[in-house]
């Protein structure tokens, strides 16, 4: 939607809140859709945890063109001056336990197509998201991408089989009805949520930390590990609840 190029009490929907932080902050403001699904990959706070992150932030440029070139802006406008302190693409980079590196990017104020661009890369071959291909070792066409889709069909989870035609048209390509469903049902069962406060307090952190790691020019920030321990004994049990 266009909100034009008013924000805070003049702004609509989420340029009311969310370009005030794009004002005063320069960090990883929004790292838990990217996070959250790498985090189950790896088993996050169930045998595995972040150790460090490194954040690094590109110019502010993209809002004040937007300002700029907007029929309702120009160069005229009082948002014309505003000093922007978001880097247009801040990119970090979290080293885990077991030796994996993430890589999560925040890029909203430039102009492009929506995409989450998932990327996942081992020893055997790697999947993209943005372009829906994949390449494996000894299966693909030496040197070609191969589409992913054939791979998604066979290796689908149960729980996105089971359910799909109910979460057809929920938000983010219906993540959000198996995240509501599954926070309900272990309310229900009183079982442990697959999601805990203890993931939200640790993908949350990445926001705090990274600012304090690009205000430091990019050295690294340590995780909190707000377990106390307790990661080293906890299983990843994500969709095995039926729900």
């Amino acid at each position: 939607y266009d909100s034009g190029v008013e924000f805070g009490e003049k702004g609509f929907s989420e340029a009311r809140w969310r370009t005030l932080h794009s004002v005063h902050r320069n960090g990883h403001l929004y790292p838990t859709h990217g996070i959250g699904p790498v985090a189950q990959y790896i088993n996050i706070n169930r045998g595995n945890r972040f150790l460090t992150l490194t954040s690094t932030a590109s110019k502010a440029r993209g809002l004040h063109e937007y300002i700029l070139n907007h029929p309702r802006g120009g160069s005229d406008h009082p948002n014309a001056n505003v000093e922007f302190r978001l880097g247009d693409v801040v990119t970090t980079v979290i080293k885990a336990t077991n030796g994996e590196s993430i890589i999560i990017s925040h890029d909203t104020n430039l102009p492009r197509p929506y995409a989450l661009g998932f990327r996942v890369q081992g020893t055997k071959g790697l999947w993209m998201d943005v372009n829906q291909s994949i390449y494996l070792e000894g299966q693909s066409p030496v040197h070609q991408w191969a589409p992913a889709q054939p791979y998604l069909n066979q290796y689908d989870h149960p729980l996105w089989k089971k359910y799909a035609s109910d979460a057809e048209g929920a938000g983010h390509g219906g993540m959000d009805w198996f995240l509501l469903n599954s926070f309900v049902q272990s309310g229900l069962s009183g079982a442990k949520p697959p999601i805990d406060v203890y993931d939200a307090a640790t993908w949350m952190a990445i926001t705090p930390l990274s600012e304090q790691s690009i205000a430091m020019g990019s050295q690294p920030a340590a995780f909190p590990d707000f377990t106390r321990g307790r990661w080293t004994e906890w299983e990843n049990r994500f969709g095995e609840g039926g729900y």
